[in-house]
């Protein structure tokens, strides 16, 4: 989940309320399903939010939602625009990174506060919707330090998108007082290192130029020349990336920002050359876009899920203080509302996610629980009752129960976990299918199409990875740390009707001084001896620990797991200084 750092007193001054305390605002954040996880050493807020949010990425989105929680903003707020005096020459730019959207903010006030709330904008935006630049970087600059080309018509100012040799084009980038060529960035220069990989392969990379030259080289660094400081009014803002909608979206989340910070947002062209890759080729944008999306959404619908009779005029009240217009229509199916949506909002997709804004306006915890109208009693399910006398004695053997996320990342899951990451059928050899048929985790993923995080890409396909996450994250504590998980795992399998195949699976681990297999198999034995099933643990290898200290875990003849100790490449991919002995395996083998 993304963290911001928020600092307490800027969430005051942005929101026009000096009189709230440090209790009243983690009171007020928490209400809007801001987490308060601890204290910053420069003593700012750290707040964890759901990654949907990512107009919250900034303390000005998290000021802003305060103030509609307060009541003191209503409505669906767009920033006046200026017309635009520059504009953005798409021409012969990269077929892999084609699109491009920009936007000039004037009169700002910048402090330092103000600053780095723009840089960790930028950071948490490139790490979320950006999926860590690959498919959209935004670029910051200094507007009084461009020079602009004349546009056709001689009445503007132009700079250019396109591509440079990345052995001939030249310019300062950041942290460098030399100029050095993309290449030599990406070879030498720290930031080059980290994201030179994104364009290491394209013949030409992306390059933006003023009439001085070369100034950008995105999506790997900025130039010098246009650094923005405490001393900047005017800023360039220009973002490139591999789908429009993104990088447009990305845009309007900054220019909000920068509009509560006092800016005059003023317009940009966007002209893409007449054989520009992409569907807007020929097409000039004007950007930014601030046009509001519509989701319609019936009266009868909000009250069945929020459970609560509400009337008209209380609807329009909630969802304008949710930040949303609502205007009341009728329908085929009655009373409905049309509710026109904020340009920074990129995570209602449907109409329940208007509900869900009205539902926290409303107050979730005013809700009163009622009962269904129903003539049936329900009961717990027998795998229910499986998964809580299995966990019930995990915690007896001295383990404490984990509940972890069922997303993950394919690194996490696999590649720091010692194992390769599965191919496609396409790709896949008879090897590999053998081998992800055979080893514990080593399963074609369910991947998420269209993931809001980078880090939740891929259902787990074992649990194990997310305890030695737990570990990682949890170094600083004390020892011995005795941890379990019964969750869910998953896996493409062709033979289920929906493709799918899960299971809930059994993974515990010992992190301790002395850890070792002969812990681990006992914790074991107990555990198959409480549910009366015969424990066989004959010898087998796997990528995630310790050849010849790792064994399968065959319950009433059937093999259904792995226990050992953790591989020491495992350890230290997971800053572990001390030895862990775990195992893992199907709960089902417990029936």
């Amino acid at each position: 989940m993304p963290v911001v750092d928020v600092d307490p007193d800027e969430l005051r001054y942005l929101t026009g309320h000096d009189e709230k305390d440090d209790d009243e605002l983690k009171s007020d954040l928490f209400n809007l399903g801001l987490e308060f996880e601890g204290w910053t050493e420069d003593d700012e807020f750290q707040l964890e939010f759901a990654p949907d949010r990512l107009d919250r990425l900034s303390v000005e989105g998290v000021a802003r939602s305060l103030r509609y929680h307060y009541g003191d903003d209503r409505g669906v707020e767009i920033p006046n625009t200026n017309s635009a005096d520059w504009t953005i020459e798409v021409e012969d730019q990269p077929d892999e990174r084609p699109y491009v959207t920009g936007a000039v903010v004037r009169g700002l006030d910048m402090d330092e506060a103000a600053l780095e709330s723009l840089i960790q904008l930028q950071e948490k935006l490139h790490a979320t919707m950006g999926r860590k630049r690959a498919k959209g970087a935004i670029g910051v600059h200094d507007l009084t330090m461009l020079k602009g080309d004349s546009v056709t018509d001689e009445t503007g100012k132009s700079i250019t998108y396109t591509s440079a040799d990345p052995d001939e084009a030249t310019f300062v980038p950041l942290d460098a007082d030399a100029e050095m060529t993309p290449s030599e960035v990406m070879a030498s220069h720290e930031t080059g290192q980290t994201y030179g990989d994104l364009v290491a392969d394209f013949d030409r990379v992306p390059a933006i130029y003023d009439a001085i030259g070369l100034f950008s080289f995105p999506p790997v660094i900025n130039g010098r020349r246009t650094e923005v400081s405490v001393d900047s009014r005017d800023l360039f803002i220009e973002m490139t990336g591999t789908d429009q909608w993104t990088i447009d979206h990305m845009c309007n989340i900054v220019c909000y920002a920068l509009a509560a910070r006092g800016g005059q947002v003023e317009k940009v062209d966007v002209s893409y050359a007449d054989d520009a890759p992409g569907e807007y080729a020929g097409k000039t944008l004007e950007r930014p876009d601030f046009s509001v999306r519509a989701k319609t959404v019936t009266h009868d619908r909000i009250e069945s899920i929020l459970g609560v009779s509400l009337d008209s005029r209380e609807v329009v009240d909630y969802a304008e203080r949710a930040g949303l217009d609502a205007t009341e229509t009728e329908t085929d199916d009655g009373t409905a509302y049309e509710v026109e949506i904020p340009p920074y909002r990129v995570d209602v997709i449907h109409p329940l996610d208007v509900i869900d804004d009205i539902g926290r306006a409303l107050g979730f915890n005013s809700l009163e629980p009622t009962y269904p109208d129903v003539s049936t009693v329900g009961g717990r399910h027998e795998r229910s009752r499986l998964e809580d006398a299995a966990r019930n004695a995990l915690v007896g053997l001295g383990f404490e129960d984990l509940l972890n996320f069922h997303m993950i990342n394919e690194v996490e899951n696999f590649e720091r976990m010692g194992l390769s990451v599965p191919r496609t059928d396409e790709q896949a050899s008879g090897g590999n299918r053998e081998q992800a048929a055979d080893t514990v985790g080593l399963a074609d993923p369910v991947t998420i199409q269209e993931p809001y995080s980078e880090d939740y890409t891929i259902l787990r396909t074992w649990a194990l990875p997310s305890i030695m996450m737990v570990l990682e994250n949890n170094t600083h504590r004390s020892y011995p740390q005795d941890l379990a998980e019964i969750g869910l795992a998953a896996g493409l399998d062709d033979s289920e009707n929906t493709g799918v195949a899960e299971h809930r699976t059994v993974a515990a681990a010992l992190a301790r001084t002395d850890a070792s297999y002969e812990d681990a198999k006992a914790r074991l034995q107990a555990l198959a001896e409480a549910f009366d099933k015969d424990l066989e643990t004959p010898p087998t290898t796997h990528p995630s620990f310790i050849g010849g200290r790792a064994a399968e875990v065959v319950l009433d003849g059937e093999s259904v797991g792995v226990v050992g100790e953790i591989h020491p490449k495992v350890l230290v991919e997971h800053d572990l200084e001390l030895p862990v002995a775990a195992f893992e395996f199907r709960l089902d083998a417990l029936e």
